[in-house]
C-alpha cells in the first residue's frame, strides 16, 4: 500500500518538523513493514515547470505521429519566448496546461533532459506523463491539467502534480486489514506519538429508511450479513474528478477513471470500505445477492469471461449476474461515459468466502485484498455518505432521501483477559491500569470482574492484578482480536516491543548434533561425493501421480494425506515417496538442457493414519494437556525421513580421452550401499537382492536389506514409467527409508597387520539365479578368520558354460595377524572358501 504523509496528516496531528526516518520508524515499531520510503521532492532535478500549450504542428512523413508543439513556461526559460517542443502524446491540445521539465533536469531513472534536432526540428524539453515523473504506470499520453488548478506558466510544478510529498510504500501483513486504509494507519500514528485522531470512520451518517432507494434481496446473510445502498440522480456524466484526488489515487497506484469510479476508489483508501458504482439506468429490475450457480457466467469489469462456481457470490438482476460480489464489478452495469444515475453500494462480506473466490478466479483487486483480511462492518453507512457527498459536491445530481441498510452483523462476543496475563507471557510488568489503558488505545470497551479461573500452571511469582478479570470487547474494525492472546499481542505492541528484554536460554550442556543429525549429514556428504546434487523439491503432489510412478492400485504408497488449503488444487496431496517430485524436478532440469544429470534429496514423505479421525479442537488460551497432546498425535500423519536419487545421462562423461559411460542400474545400488555405509551400517549386515517394485523395472531392481528388513529399493525405473514422465531411457533411481535403519553400532578400531598379503582369484561357475552377493557371503563364511578381503571383478556368461549358468570371478585377500601365511595356509582357506560355496549352490571352480 502507497500512502502519503500529507494525506495522512488530515486525519492526525503529526509534528510539523518530523523527520522522514522517526515516522518510518515509529511504523516499525508498530509492527507495520515499511518497503520503501520515496521523498518525491527529490526525485526529478532540475526545473519542472507548467506550461500552456500555444501552438501545435502535425509532422507527417513519419511511422508514428508526432507533434511540434510551442509551449508557454513563463520566464522559466530565461527568454520568455514559447519553448519549442517535439511530442508524440495526442491526447492534449492548444489551451492546455502541461508539466514541462527544462533542459538540464533529471526525471525518474537518471534520465536526463537535454536540447536536440529530432525528426527535423529543435526540441527544448519534455512534456511529461505520469510515468516519466514516477507517480504511476499510465504511460498513454501526458498530464493535462484540469481547470481548476490556478498554476500559471513558469509556475514550479512540483505542488500542482504532487511531487512535494513523501511516499511510503507499507506491506500490510494478513491480520492487519484495519491497516489497508488511512483511517487506520492515522489511529496507529496517534498511538505512537500521543497526538490527537480524527477518525473519518465516527462521521455522523444517517441511518437505513423504512423504503429502500432500489429494492434489494439479500438471500445469503452469511456471506453478506450488511447491505447498503444509495442512489444520486442527475449526475453530469461530463464532470471531472478534482485534480486533489486523482493526484492522490495516483500515488497510491490506482489509476483515475471516471468521477464515481474514482470516489470509490478513493473512501475505500480513506476508510478502508470497498464500494462499488453501479449505473442505475442498465439495471433490469431488482438486485438479489445470493451465492452462484454452477457453471452461471459473468464478464467483469477487466474483459474476462468468467464461469461461477457455487462459491461465489455474485450480485443479480433480472438477466443474471451483475457483480463478483466484493471482487470486481460487471460490465453490463458498469459506469460509462453517459452515466447520470449512480447507485452506491456499500456492503459487508464475508472475508473467507471473498478470499476463496479471488483465488479460485486469480482475480486479486483492491477489494478482494481488503476483505479477506477483514473489513469494518460499522463504517458502511459513514463511507456511502462520504462518497455520495463527494459526488454531489463536485458531479452535482441530486441524493435520494432513501438509504438501505440491510443489517445482519453479530455483536462482538467480548474476551475474558486475565489482568495479570500479559505480565506471565512476557515477562515485563504490565500493570492491570495500564493493560487497560492500552486495550482502550485499540478501541476495545474494558469492564473489570473478578477472575475465578485457576492459576496458569506456567505462571513464576505472582503478577500484579494476579486475580482480577477483565471483559474485554473488542472494536468492529479489529476483527483478529478473537483470543486472550491476541489482546496480549496488542498490550505488548503498544506498550513498545524494545521493552521487552531478550534473553537468550542457557544451552545444556551436550554432544552437539544429535545421532540423527550426524547420520544425516553423512548421508548428504557421501552423496555429494559422489557427484550427485541436492535439490528441495515441494512436497505436495497431485493425485494422478501414483498412476504415472506405476503404483498398483493396493499399494500402501497411494493413500495420501490430503491438504485443507492446498496452495494449488492441482496438487493437493502430501507426497508418500520422494520419487515423484524429485523426477519433476529432473524433467525440468532435462528441458532446460542439461544432459548428464545425479540428483538427491532427503527429506519427510507422510503416510496417512487411516481411521485416526479428526484431531480435537484447542485453543490459544492456555497450554493443552498431555491428553490433548497425545489424541492430536494419533491423528499427525507418520514423517519417516527418505533419502532419494535420480540419475540420467553419462556418469563418466565422453571427451577425446575416450568414449563416455552411462549410468546404470548398477550405479544406482551400489549409491544405496554407500548411503547405509556412510549411515553407520556395517557391510556385513547390508543384503542386496533381486526384486520387482514399482517403480523399478522388475529385472533390474534390487532391494536392500538391513538384518533382514528391507530399507528400500533401488535400480533402473520401468520403461513404462520413464515414457509416462518423459524422461530419457534407462533412468535410474534409488529409495531408502533412513528412519528404517538402526542406531549406528559402536565400531572397534581395526587390527592392522604389518604382514604380507596373499592374493588369490577364484572363478565360480553356477546357475545365473544365484545372486553374487549371497556368493560372496558364502566365500566369506568358509574362508574364516584369514579372510580380509572379498570382492567381485567379473560376471562371464558364455555357450562353453552351458545355458542358464555364469562365471563370477572373485578376488580374495588373506592376511594373519601374527605372521606371513604359507602357501598351503592361502590355499586350504581358498579351498574351504569354495566348498562352501559348492555346498550352499553348487558351484565349481571354473576350468577345474
Amino acid at each position: 500500500m502507497r500512502v502519503s504523509v500529507s494525506w495522512l496528516r488530515e486525519y492526525v496531528d503529526l509534528p510539523a518538523d518530523l523527520p522522514t526516518g522517526d515516522l518510518e520508524q515509529a511504523l516499525v515499531d508498530l509492527g507495520i513493514e515499511v518497503e520503501s520510503v520515496v521523498d518525491l521532492r527529490e526525485s526529478v532535478a532540475g526545473q519542472l515547470v507548467v506550461g500552456e500549450v500555444r501552438e501545435i504542428e502535425e509532422l507527417t512523413g513519419f511511422k508514428k505521429p508526432i507533434r511540434f508543439c510551442r509551449v508557454d513556461v513563463g520566464a522559466a526559460n530565461g527568454t520568455g519566448e514559447p519553448q519549442e517542443i517535439v511530442c508524440g502524446a495526442r491526447n492534449f491540445a492548444p489551451g492546455d496546461r502541461v508539466v514541462v521539465i527544462l533542459p538540464g533536469g533529471v526525471l525518474p531513472g537518471g534520465f536526463a533532459i537535454g536540447a536536440r534536432k529530432t525528426y527535423g526540428h529543435n526540441s527544448a524539453g519534455m512534456i511529461c506523463s505520469a510515468k516519466e515523473l514516477g507517480l504511476g504506470d499510465d504511460h498513454s499520453g501526458i498530464i493535462v491539467l484540469p481547470p481548476d488548478v490556478s498554476a500559471k506558466p513558469g509556475d514550479d510544478a512540483r505542488p500542482v502534480v504532487g511531487l512535494d510529498d513523501v511516499v511510503f510504500e507499507l506491506e500490510i501483513t494478513p491480520d492487519r486489514g484495519y491497516a489497508l486504509s488511512l483511517r487506520g494507519l492515522a489511529r496507529e500514528l496517534s498511538h505512537a506519538f500521543d497526538v490527537p485522531l480524527r477518525d473519518p470512520g465516527m462521521a455522523p451518517a444517517p441511518g437505513g429508511t423504512a423504503t429502500p432507494p432500489y429494492p434489494v434481496e439479500v438471500r445469503d446473510t452469511v456471506g453478506c450479513d450488511r447491505f447498503t445502498a444509495r442512489l444520486v440522480r442527475g449526475v453530469d456524466p461530463n464532470a471531472p474528478t478534482p485534480s486533489w484526488m486523482a493526484q492522490r489515487l495516483v500515488t497510491a497506484g490506482i489509476r483515475s477513471i471516471s468521477l464515481p469510479v474514482d470516489i470509490t476508489n478513493y473512501v475505500m483508501l480513506e476508510l478502508g470500505q470497498p464500494m462499488h458504482a453501479f449505473d442505475a439506468d442498465r439495471i433490469a429490475g431488482p438486485l438479489v445477492v445470493r451465492r452462484a450457480e454452477a457453471g452461471e457466467k459473468l464478464t467483469t469489469l477487466d474483459g474476462v469471461n468468467r464461469v461461477l462456481t457455487a462459491d461465489d457470490m455474485v450480485i443479480c438482476d433480472e438477466t443474471g449476474p451483475i457483480s463478483l460480489a466484493a471482487v470486481m464489478g460487471g460490465e453490463t452495469s458498469e459506469v460509462v461515459a453517459g452515466t447520470t444515475t449512480v447507485l452506491f453500494e456499500a456492503a459487508h462480506w464475508d472475508p473467507a468466502m471473498v478470499g476463496r473466490t479471488a483465488r479460485r478466479h486469480k482475480l486479486f483487486s483492491e477489494a478482494a485484498k481488503r476483505w479477506e483480511r477483514g473489513v469494518d462492518p460499522a463504517v458502511a453507512l459513514v463511507a456511502l455518505e462520504r462518497a455520495v457527498r463527494l459526488l454531489t459536491e463536485h458531479g452535482g445530481g441530486a441524493p435520494s432521501a432513501e438509504i438501505l441498510d440491510i443489517d445482519h452483523v453479530r455483536p462482538r462476543t467480548p474476551i475474558t483477559l486475565p489482568a495479570d496475563l500479559p505480565t506471565r507471557r512476557v515477562g515485563v510488568e504490565y500493570p492491570p491500569a495500564r493493560v487497560v489503558a492500552l486495550l482502550e488505545q485499540v478501541g476495545c470497551t474494558v469492564a473489570q470482574g473478578v477472575d475465578r479461573l485457576s492459576e496458569d500452571p506456567g505462571a513464576v511469582g505472582v503478577a500484579s492484578g494476579a486475580g482480577t478479570a477483565l471483559s474485554v470487547t473488542p472494536p468492529t474494525w479489529r476483527p483478529d482480536l478473537t483470543d486472550p492472546a491476541d489482546l496480549v499481542e496488542e498490550v505488548v505492541r503498544l506498550d513498545g516491543y524494545d521493552r521487552v528484554p531478550s534473553v537468550l536460554p542457557t544451552a545444556p550442556p551436550g554432544r552437539g548434533l544429535t545421532p540423527r543429525q550426524r547420520r544425516r549429514r553423512a548421508v548428504a556428504g557421501s552423496l555429494a561425493e559422489r557427484g550427485y546434487v541436492e535439490v528441495l523439491a515441494h512436497p505436495f503432489v497431485s493425485p494422478e501421480l501414483a498412476d504415472q510412478l506405476g503404483l498398483p492400485a493396493d499399494d500402501s504408497r497411494r493413500p495420501a494425506v490430503r491438504l485443507a488449503n492446498p496452495l494449488s488444487e492441482e496438487e493437493p496431496l502430501l507426497r508418500t515417496t520422494l520419487l515423484g517430485p524429485l523426477l519433476g524436478i529432473l524433467k525440468r532440469n532435462l528441458g532446460r538442457g542439461h544432459r548428464d544429470l545425479a540428483l538427491y534429496e532427503i527429506g519427510a514423505v507422510f503416510h496417512p493414519r487411516l481411521g485416526a479421525g479428526s484431531p480435537p479442537a484447542m485453543g490459544v488460551d492456555r497450554r493443552p494437556t498431555d491428553a490433548e497432546f497425545a489424541a492430536a498425535d494419533a491423528v499427525v500423519p507418520a514423517q519417516p525421513v527418505h533419502v532419494a536419487a535420480v540419475l540420467a545421462g553419462d556418469l563418466d562423461p565422453a571427451g577425446w580421452w575416450g568414449a563416455g559411460r552411462p549410468a546404470g542400474w548398477a550405479d544406482a545400488i551400489e549409491s544405496a550401499r554407500d548411503v547405509l555405509a556412510a549411515a553407520g551400517i556395517p557391510d556385513e549386515r547390508v543384503e542386496v537382492r533381486a526384486a520387482e517394485y514399482a517403480p523399478w523395472h522388475p529385472g533390474r531392481c534390487a532391494e536392500l536389506r538391513v538384518d533382514g528388513a528391507v530399507v528400500g529399493h533401488a535400480g533402473e525405473l520401468h520403461p513404462t514409467v520413464v515414457a509416462a514422465l518423459e524422461l530419457p531411457r534407462r533412468t535410474c533411481a534409488l529409495e531408502l527409508d533412513l528412519d528404517a535403519l538402526p542406531s549406528t553400532p559402536v565400531t572397534p578400531a581395526p587390527t592392522v597387520s604389518g604382514f604380507p598379503p596373499a592374493l588369490i582369484d577364484v572363478a565360480l561357475v553356477l546357475d545365473d539365479s544365484v545372486p553374487a552377493e549371497q556368493v560372496r557371503r558364502a566365500l566369506e563364511a568358509g574362508a574364516g578368520e584369514l579372510l580380509e578381503d572379498v570382492r567381485l571383478f567379473d560376471v562371464y556368461a558364455g555357450a562353453q558354460l552351458g545355458a542358464g549358468r555364469r562365471s563370477l570371478a572373485y578376488k580374495l585377500t588373506f592376511r594373519a595377524p601374527d605372521r606371513t601365511l604359507t602357501v598351503e595356509e592361502a590355499l586350504a582357506a581358498r579351498d574351504a572358501a569354495v566348498a562352501v560355496a559348492a555346498e550352499r549352490f553348487g558351484a565349481t571352480l571354473r576350468g577345474a
